[in-house]
């Protein structure tokens, strides 16, 4: 597991606490900042993945 693939799990993770968040005390902004952070981090994951398949030569 490399770097990429850690702190994407966690900035996923994050977004998905912020966005549940958010629909709880019903704050918009705070959901839909959530929804991106989750985004970015499973983009971030996506990336970590991508960079371990090409080192194991896949």
């Amino acid at each position: 597991m490399n770097k990429d693939q850690v702190e994407g799990r966690i900035e996923e993770t994050k977004g998905t606490v912020k966005e549940v968040t958010g629909k709880i005390i019903d704050d918009k902004g705070m959901e839909v900042e959530g929804n991106v952070q989750k985004n970015l981090g499973k983009a971030q994951k996506g990336y970590g993945d991508l960079k371990q398949d090409i080192q194991k030569g896949k």
